[in-house]
């Protein structure tokens, strides 16, 4: 695990101060932008409400009637001061079409000219401005009040007026400083909704970034980036396969050699290891048991795995397997125990040699010269006789060796084992590979292997070794008198990668493994029947008939 550098901030608090600057950036645009389109609508309603009292005050006939009179502002100012109080405006101002005002909030202004623009309103439109008047700056309206009693500006104006029948103009005006008033109101309620969209926020910025800090392990980016390069030109510069599996048993990280030993698809990461085609005994100890040094057979390797579970901060997090292939240390392993084998049997005859001599020396000493040329003529020729028929078999030399070795060693263990057949010498062709010696030796020391045991501890111990070479094939049968295999057990022994070693722990169990891994290798076959003498029947087909 690498340490902290420096003050170096995590990535979680990092994306978390991003997130909590996006919020309340966006809360704050959000809250400019709603309050701005607040003041908009509050002007348009104000410019609207505007209109509507002005047109109102424009069709009473109050205002028709004043205009006949001859003092007009003795009606029109107090039913103009009500109508200001009771629709809330600051101002409604009826004039004369040359601006003489017939009533304003102040008295003392009656009678004098209105300020600002009429618009078009003395040709019969409506007209609305904002414009700093008497009571400030304001937003307002100017309706027109046409002749004719109770006729208004929109009759008139339906009727096809001319500017000549306007008599009189109505402007009604909502001061700005009111407008502020109720978008301060309006803008405490957005600020209110605003802060609680920042909270929830916030609770969310939080959420995520404690989720993500869980997930990074509170690590910064700088050594994230730095453990995925060192990690990862670690994983393929070492030489040993090895595979990270998660807790549900899915690959989630693989290396070159790993890859090529398995022979992994480039889409292995995140797939189970029961979808891959591996020895079951390799997928149960990477998903559950752990070992260390386990020999399993997958295609053309012999495999030496260990399984150690991954912990982070003292909890599991899966488990890390890692393969050395061990092909030619296997193949190296069975010729080095055909040596040891003819050594042993080479030792245990001195040993025999050296009774047999004392015997012939007695047998002198005692004046009886005849039986003791008898008794060394009769051991020689048992010797030759054995010699003779397995080279007589056997060209091959090493072939050969294996053969007289392993009957030396049945013969010490009480077992019969007869060679018949006939293997020649040379290198046999396979189609593009060779039927090496050391094939050979694997698929033979193996199986006269596994026959010397399954005879073992019954009375009757027959081993029959079959040999058949050709140019291009070479069949291997080796039959026992043992208790044979089931149908079930034979499907077992030959299935691709089977061993027990994940149960015994002995490191056995891949004989037959290895003989099939030989087979499927030089294009041939492995066929277990059941043997004349009673027990299992192993035939191996190396190479194609021709």
């Amino acid at each position: 695990m690498l340490k902290r550098v420096g003050h170096e901030r995590s990535v979680a608090r990092q994306v978390l101060v991003l997130q909590l600057v996006a919020v309340l950036v966006l809360v704050v645009t959000a809250l400019a932008l709603a309050t701005y389109d607040a003041r908009s609508d509050i002007r348009a309603s104000a410019r609207d409400e505007a209109v509507s009292v002005a047109q109102a005050v424009a069709r009473s006939p109050v205002v028709h009637q004043a205009m006949d009179t001859g003092d007009p502002s003795e009606l029109i100012q107090p039913f103009a001061e009500a109508v200001r109080v009771d629709t809330g405006v600051d101002f409604v101002v009826v004039m004369a079409p040359d601006r003489t005002r017939f009533s304003h909030p102040n008295p003392e202004l009656l009678g004098q000219a209105f300020i600002g623009n009429l618009g078009g309103a003395p040709e019969g439109e409506v007209y609305t401005e904002e414009y700093v008047g008497t009571l400030g700056p304001s937003i307002r309206s100017i309706v027109p009040v046409f002749a004719g009693t109770g006729v208004g500006a929109a009759a008139g104006a339906a009727a096809g007026a001319a500017a000549e029948d306007v008599v009189a103009m109505v402007s009604v005006g909502i001061t700005l400083r009111q407008l502020d008033d109720l978008l301060v109101d309006e803008f405490w309620d957005i600020v209110v909704a605003a802060l609680a969209v920042l909270l929830v926020g916030i609770c969310g910025a939080w959420f995520i970034s404690h989720r993500l800090r869980r997930q990074t392990h509170g690590l910064g980016e700088r050594e994230i980036t730095r453990m995925y390069e060192y990690y990862r030109a670690v994983l393929h510069a070492v030489r040993e396969g090895l595979l990270l599996i998660d807790l549900d048993g899915r690959v989630q990280l693989v290396n070159d050699e790993a890859r090529r030993l398995l022979r992994l698809p480039d889409d292995v990461v995140g797939r189970s290891l029961s979808e891959l085609g591996l020895p079951p005994a390799l997928v149960e100890a990477a998903s559950g048991a752990r070992g260390a040094d386990e020999v399993y057979v997958t295609g053309d390797h012999v495999l030496v795995a260990s399984t150690s579970t991954a912990l982070w901060e003292g909890r599991e997090v899966g488990a890390v397997v890692t393969l050395r292939d061990h092909t030619e240390l296997q193949a190296l392993t069975g010729e080095l125990d055909v040596v040891r084998g003819l050594t042993e049997s080479l030792r245990a005859q001195t040993h025999e040699a050296a009774n047999r001599l004392h015997t012939v020396v007695s047998l002198i000493e005692m004046g009886r010269p005849e039986q003791a040329v008898e008794f060394v003529t009769g051991e020689l020729q048992v010797a030759q006789m054995l010699t003779d028929q397995v080279v007589g078999a056997v060209e091959e030399p090493v072939v050969a060796a294996l053969l007289l070795g392993k009957t030396a060693e049945a013969s010490e263990r009480g077992v019969q084992l007869t060679v018949t057949g006939e293997l020649p010498a040379g290198d046999l062709a396979a189609g593009e590979s060779e039927i090496s010696t050391r094939d050979l030796v694997t698929v033979l020391g193996n199986l006269v292997d596994n026959a010397l045991d399954a005879v073992a501890g019954r009375t009757d111990r027959r081993i029959v070794v079959h040999l058949e070479g050709a140019e291009r094939h070479v069949r291997l049968v080796v039959g026992d008198s043992g208790p044979g295999l089931t149908a079930e057990e034979a499907a077992h022994a030959l299935e691709r990668g089977w061993t027990t070693k994940a149960d015994t722990g002995d490191g056995s169990g891949v004989g037959l493994a290895l003989v099939s891994q030989v087979a499927r290798r030089l294009g041939g076959s492995v066929t277990i029947g059941r043997s004349p003498l009673g027990g299992a029947e192993l035939t191996v087909v190396l190479g194609s008939a021709s």
